[in-house]
Protein backbone atom coordinates (compact mmCIF):
# COMPACT_ATOMS: atom_id res chain seq x y z
CA UNK A 1 0.00 0.00 0.00
CA UNK A 2 0.98 3.81 -0.35
CA UNK A 3 2.45 6.13 1.68
CA UNK A 4 0.85 9.55 1.94
CA UNK A 5 2.96 13.00 1.76
CA UNK A 6 1.63 16.23 2.12
CA UNK A 7 4.42 18.90 2.39
CA UNK A 8 2.94 21.87 3.86
CA UNK A 9 3.95 25.16 5.84
CA UNK A 10 2.25 25.99 9.22
CA UNK A 11 -0.21 28.49 8.12
CA UNK A 12 0.81 31.78 10.11
CA UNK A 13 0.30 35.25 8.42
CA UNK A 14 2.61 36.26 6.36
CA UNK A 15 4.70 33.20 5.84
CA UNK A 16 2.05 31.37 3.45
CA UNK A 17 -0.16 32.22 0.47
CA UNK A 18 1.43 35.85 0.14
CA UNK A 19 0.31 36.08 -3.32
CA UNK A 20 -3.31 36.30 -2.58
CA UNK A 21 -1.79 39.47 -0.11
CA UNK A 22 -3.80 41.80 -1.65
CA UNK A 23 -6.65 41.52 -1.95
CA UNK A 24 -6.32 39.82 1.00
CA UNK A 25 -4.86 40.41 3.84
CA UNK A 26 -1.98 38.20 5.45
CA UNK A 27 -3.85 36.93 8.02
CA UNK A 28 -6.91 36.20 6.03
CA UNK A 29 -4.50 34.69 3.63
CA UNK A 30 -3.40 32.06 6.80
CA UNK A 31 -6.92 31.65 7.15
CA UNK A 32 -7.55 30.84 3.69
CA UNK A 33 -3.97 28.73 3.88
CA UNK A 34 -4.95 26.42 7.32
CA UNK A 35 -8.81 25.72 5.56
CA UNK A 36 -6.83 24.62 2.55
CA UNK A 37 -4.33 22.34 4.82
CA UNK A 38 -7.45 21.12 6.14
CA UNK A 39 -9.53 20.01 3.39
CA UNK A 40 -6.22 17.91 1.99
CA UNK A 41 -5.88 16.62 5.51
CA UNK A 42 -9.26 15.66 6.09
CA UNK A 43 -8.89 13.70 2.63
CA UNK A 44 -5.82 11.93 2.83
CA UNK A 45 -7.28 10.51 6.11
CA UNK A 46 -10.20 9.36 3.75
CA UNK A 47 -7.51 7.83 1.37
CA UNK A 48 -6.62 4.44 2.01
CA UNK A 49 -2.72 4.33 2.82
CA UNK A 50 0.04 2.26 4.17
CA UNK A 51 1.44 5.25 6.43
CA UNK A 52 0.31 9.08 6.12
CA UNK A 53 2.91 11.92 6.26
CA UNK A 54 3.17 15.36 7.28
CA UNK A 55 6.41 16.93 6.25
CA UNK A 56 6.04 20.07 7.44
CA UNK A 57 7.43 23.60 8.12
CA UNK A 58 6.41 25.22 11.21
CA UNK A 59 4.72 23.37 13.93
CA UNK A 60 1.27 21.45 13.87
CA UNK A 61 -1.83 22.49 14.68
CA UNK A 62 -5.72 21.78 15.63
CA UNK A 63 -6.25 21.71 12.00
CA UNK A 64 -4.08 18.31 11.74
CA UNK A 65 -6.28 15.20 12.19
CA UNK A 66 -4.91 11.93 13.95
CA UNK A 67 -3.47 8.99 12.11
CA UNK A 68 -0.30 11.04 10.64
CA UNK A 69 3.43 11.32 11.49
CA UNK A 70 4.63 14.75 11.34
CA UNK A 71 8.32 14.98 10.10
CA UNK A 72 10.19 18.47 10.16
CA UNK A 73 10.62 19.70 6.52
CA UNK A 74 14.83 19.85 5.70
CA UNK A 75 16.92 22.64 5.26
CA UNK A 76 17.64 24.19 1.14
CA UNK A 77 15.45 24.72 -1.66
CA UNK A 78 11.78 23.41 -2.34
CA UNK A 79 13.25 20.41 -4.60
CA UNK A 80 15.88 19.32 -1.41
CA UNK A 81 12.90 19.56 0.42
CA UNK A 82 10.92 16.96 -1.30
CA UNK A 83 13.46 15.00 -2.30
CA UNK A 84 13.99 14.64 1.36
CA UNK A 85 10.27 13.42 1.77
CA UNK A 86 10.48 10.54 -0.51
CA UNK A 87 14.19 9.80 1.04
CA UNK A 88 12.17 8.76 3.93
CA UNK A 89 9.62 6.49 2.57
CA UNK A 90 10.70 2.32 1.85
CA UNK A 91 8.17 1.71 -0.24
CA UNK A 92 5.65 3.38 -3.17
CA UNK A 93 4.68 7.34 -2.14
CA UNK A 94 2.72 9.80 -3.46
CA UNK A 95 3.40 13.09 -2.70
CA UNK A 96 0.96 16.40 -2.66
CA UNK A 97 0.86 19.76 -1.15
CA UNK A 98 -1.49 21.96 0.39
CA UNK A 99 -2.64 24.06 -2.84
CA UNK A 100 -5.60 21.84 -3.96
CA UNK A 101 -8.01 21.24 -1.58
CA UNK A 102 -10.24 20.09 -4.41
CA UNK A 103 -8.21 16.95 -4.51
CA UNK A 104 -10.66 14.17 -3.71
CA UNK A 105 -9.62 10.26 -1.93
CA UNK A 106 -10.54 8.86 -5.87
CA UNK A 107 -7.81 10.70 -7.23
CA UNK A 108 -5.19 9.87 -4.26
CA UNK A 109 -6.10 6.17 -4.70
CA UNK A 110 -2.98 4.97 -6.73
CA UNK A 111 -1.81 1.51 -7.86
CA UNK A 112 1.57 0.92 -8.96
CA UNK A 113 1.01 -2.80 -10.03
CA UNK A 114 1.53 -1.25 -13.98
CA UNK A 115 3.27 1.38 -13.38
CA UNK A 116 6.36 3.49 -11.80
CA UNK A 117 5.54 6.72 -10.99
CA UNK A 118 2.61 8.99 -10.83
CA UNK A 119 2.41 12.40 -12.28
CA UNK A 120 -0.66 15.05 -11.68
CA UNK A 121 0.12 18.43 -13.15
CA UNK A 122 -1.03 21.69 -11.78
CA UNK A 123 -2.54 24.25 -14.54
CA UNK A 124 0.14 26.79 -13.76
CA UNK A 125 2.65 24.76 -14.92
CA UNK A 126 3.76 23.12 -11.68
CA UNK A 127 2.57 19.62 -10.62
CA UNK A 128 0.12 18.99 -7.72
CA UNK A 129 1.31 15.08 -7.24
CA UNK A 130 4.11 13.41 -8.13
CA UNK A 131 4.03 9.21 -7.37
CA UNK A 132 7.20 6.91 -7.39
CA UNK A 133 6.97 3.29 -6.86
CA UNK A 134 10.66 3.13 -5.82
CA UNK A 135 11.45 7.00 -4.12
CA UNK A 136 14.59 7.98 -5.84
CA UNK A 137 15.81 11.28 -4.38
CA UNK A 138 17.40 11.86 -7.14
CA UNK A 139 14.96 12.37 -9.41
CA UNK A 140 13.92 15.84 -7.83
CA UNK A 141 17.13 17.32 -7.08
CA UNK A 142 17.97 20.30 -9.10
CA UNK A 143 14.29 20.68 -10.45
CA UNK A 144 13.92 24.38 -11.00
CA UNK A 145 10.86 24.80 -8.83
CA UNK A 146 8.48 27.23 -8.79
CA UNK A 147 8.21 28.36 -12.66
CA UNK A 148 5.92 27.75 -15.34
CA UNK A 149 8.56 25.31 -16.46
CA UNK A 150 8.39 23.11 -13.44
CA UNK A 151 5.75 20.54 -14.08
CA UNK A 152 7.70 19.51 -17.40
CA UNK A 153 11.28 19.79 -15.89
CA UNK A 154 9.81 16.84 -13.22
CA UNK A 155 7.95 15.54 -15.69
CA UNK A 156 11.39 14.85 -18.21
CA UNK A 157 13.01 13.50 -14.86
CA UNK A 158 10.96 10.28 -15.26
CA UNK A 159 12.04 9.48 -18.62
CA UNK A 160 12.62 5.78 -18.60
CA UNK A 161 9.74 5.28 -16.60
CA UNK A 162 6.44 3.83 -16.89
CA UNK A 163 4.27 6.61 -16.40
CA UNK A 164 0.18 7.54 -15.50
CA UNK A 165 -1.10 10.56 -15.45
CA UNK A 166 -3.28 12.18 -13.09
CA UNK A 167 -6.27 14.94 -14.23
CA UNK A 168 -4.61 18.54 -13.86
CA UNK A 169 -5.46 20.70 -10.91
CA UNK A 170 -5.39 24.27 -10.41
CA UNK A 171 -2.98 25.65 -7.29
CA UNK A 172 -4.59 28.30 -4.77
CA UNK A 173 -1.95 31.23 -5.36
CA UNK A 174 -4.06 33.74 -6.46
CA UNK A 175 -7.40 35.07 -5.63
CA UNK A 176 -8.88 34.54 -9.02
CA UNK A 177 -7.39 30.53 -8.10
CA UNK A 178 -9.20 30.65 -5.19
CA UNK A 179 -12.46 31.46 -6.80
CA UNK A 180 -11.98 28.69 -9.41
CA UNK A 181 -11.20 25.94 -6.71
CA UNK A 182 -13.98 27.11 -4.23
CA UNK A 183 -15.96 26.41 -7.27
CA UNK A 184 -14.23 23.00 -7.54
CA UNK A 185 -14.84 22.04 -3.92
CA UNK A 186 -18.22 23.71 -2.50
CA UNK A 187 -18.19 21.83 0.13
CA UNK A 188 -15.08 22.12 2.03
CA UNK A 189 -13.30 24.30 4.66
CA UNK A 190 -11.70 26.30 1.97
CA UNK A 191 -14.89 27.17 -0.06
CA UNK A 192 -16.59 27.83 2.99
CA UNK A 193 -13.78 30.87 4.37
CA UNK A 194 -13.62 32.15 1.25
CA UNK A 195 -17.37 32.64 1.10
CA UNK A 196 -17.10 34.19 4.64
CA UNK A 197 -15.03 36.03 4.12
CA UNK A 198 -16.67 37.31 0.71
CA UNK A 199 -19.25 37.78 3.17
CA UNK A 200 -16.92 40.48 5.07
CA UNK A 201 -16.27 42.62 2.21
CA UNK A 202 -13.93 40.97 0.11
Amino acid sequence: MTTLLVIAKEPRPGRVKTRLTPPFTPEEAAALAEASLADTLDVVARTPARRRVLVLEGAPGPWLPPGFDVVRQCAGGLDERLAAAFAGCDGPALLIGMDTPQVTPELLTVDFSDCEAYFGPAEDGGFWALGLAQPDPSLLRGVPMSTPRTGAAQRARLTGLRVRQLPPLRDVDTAYDAKLVAKAAPGGRFAAELERLAGAGR
